[in-house]
């Protein structure tokens, strides 16, 4: 399959946002299911940076009505970065802090243990320059020397601004406003290079929150990253920006909602679309195969 598709044409970047429980990590198996499935068989590389790898390995492993569980497809290649949460001893140090000192005096703290081993984001970064599969041990090379015959997820957005965000402060027990320009240029820098900077198709899982939209003035679901001033930047960065729902015991892809930024290259504009990537994969695949 990957030997006919126009050398010119890049996989889809797509944005898969919505609040806790509705389906995002779980629908990372379908990807992986289709790309498993064509000729030859497209590689998934997963960097968590949250613990959503349970979830996904659930998506074959636990038997459901009339399916049984089946093997986690060789296809499938996983990596997990967490952001190390502040120590205790360093808690309680904030808390003797705030309670001694103004405000002026703890936001000119600085948190000198923030670097090496307990920067989350420089170790992001350093298993996207040479990929470590969890599963194999193998190293699969950077994530922008890649075509089109891989697949690159990150899941989620949430933890790796929240790596990003540590990065800049640490322990510190406020943000600056400086600090949360610097948190997001950096960010904003590495979804540029994600969604402009690669071949391969890239998908990346994030949270939604309520924030006031600049231009109509009303409240809006947006996307959750550092502070406000990017939330309604980040969708644009993406060819779909899918909305997912969760209705009692059923959950859909929504690419009609007028209360967040959703848009789509290849799915229907609705509201209960069945979470299945294979729909935007085909779309794909049937526009950039060379005759």
């Amino acid at each position: 399959m990957t030997d006919h598709i126009a050398p010119e044409l890049t996989g889809p970047r797509i944005l898969l946002e919505g609040p806790t429980g509705t389906g995002k990590t779980y629908a990372i198996g379908t990807l992986v299911d289709w790309a498993a499935k064509q000729t030859p068989p497209i590689e998934v590389f997963v960097l968590f940076t949250e613990n959503g790898l349970e979830t996904l390995l659930g998506y074959w492993k636990d038997p459901k009505p009339g399916k049984p569980a089946r093997l986690v497809p060789s296809n499938l290649h996983y990596h997990t970065v967490l952001t190390k949460p502040i120590s205790l001893k360093a808690l309680m140090k904030t808390a003797d802090d705030v309670g001694k000192y103004n405000f002026e005096l703890i936001s000119k703290m600085q948190d000198n243990d923030r670097g090496g081993a307990n920067n989350a984001f420089h170790k992001i970064l350093t298993a996207c320059n040479d990929f470590p599969d969890d599963r194999t041990g193998k190293k699969f090379g950077a994530i922008d020397s890649w075509g089109v015959d891989k697949i690159f997820v990150m899941d989620s957005l949430s933890e790796t601004a929240n790596a990003v965000m540590k990065m800049v402060i640490g322990s510190k027990p406020t943000a600056s406003k400086p600090d949360y320009g610097v948190a997001q240029n950096n960010l904003m820098n590495f979804l540029r290079l994600c969604t402009q900077g690669l071949k391969s198709t890239f998908v990346m899982t994030a949270h939604i929150k309520r924030e006031t939209d600049e231009i109509t003035g009303g409240v809006k679901l947006m996307t959750s990253a550092i502070g406000a001033a990017i939330s309604g930047e980040i969708p644009k960065l993406f060819s779909d920006t899918i909305l997912t729902v969760r209705e009692g015991d059923k959950w859909y892809w929504d690419t009609a909602n007028a209360n967040t930024d959703v848009k789509t290259r290849s799915l229907p504009i609705a509201s209960k679309i069945s979470p299945d990537f294979a729909t935007i994969m085909d779309v794909w695949k049937a526009r950039g195969v060379t005759q």
